[in-house]
């Protein structure tokens, strides 16, 4: 059976784990143990230093400002899968926060620390504490085909691209 090879890169870090036996996603929780976070405003790294009080270590992040929050561990996925970043559903309802490239794609050869490109969607500073679960990972396997160079001809009626088959 193919497995998931996990690498925690602080003390505490879990591998991600599903809420229920039947979930298909596996919860990634924000891992704020390093020091700073980097923060992009008007497409500008800067690297934010992680605050704390008494509920722990915590980023704010401005209203538009994009960061990439690290979850605290490196994986290596088995050939022929991917890991796909998304939204979770309760976390886009009940906060600001957007999963900028959703679904967001790790491939089985990234060797680094595993994050979640975000953004905060609102008009007013929001707040991401330590363990706080931001998104979900769906693994997934995929096929490699190659391109051929040939003519592509229609198969169908079907013509006039995006919105052609109806409303």
């Amino acid at each position: 059976m193919p497995e998931i090879i996990f690498e925690p890169l602080h003390a505490g870090v879990v591998p991600p784990r599903r809420a229920t036996a039947a979930s298909a996603g596996h919860d990634l929780a924000v891992c704020l143990s390093g020091g700073s976070v980097r923060v992009f405003v008007a497409g500008v790294a800067e690297a934010r230093p992680v605050g704390a009080d008494p509920e722990g270590s915590h980023v704010v992040l401005g209203p538009g400002e994009k960061a990439l929050l690290p979850l605290g561990f490196r994986a290596r996925l088995p050939e022929g899968y991917e890991a796909q970043v998304r939204p979770r559903s309760g976390t886009s309802l009940k906060t600001d926060l957007v999963i900028v490239n959703s679904p967001g794609t790790i491939d089985a050869d990234y060797p680094d620390e595993w994050c979640v490109p975000v953004k905060n969607g609102g008009t007013a500073p929001m707040t991401v504490r330590h363990g706080e679960r931001i998104a979900q990972l769906v693994l997934t396997r995929f096929e490699t085909l190659p391109f051929t160079e040939g003519r592509v001809t229609r198969t169908t009626d079907r013509a006039g691209g995006f919105g052609s088959t109806g409303s």
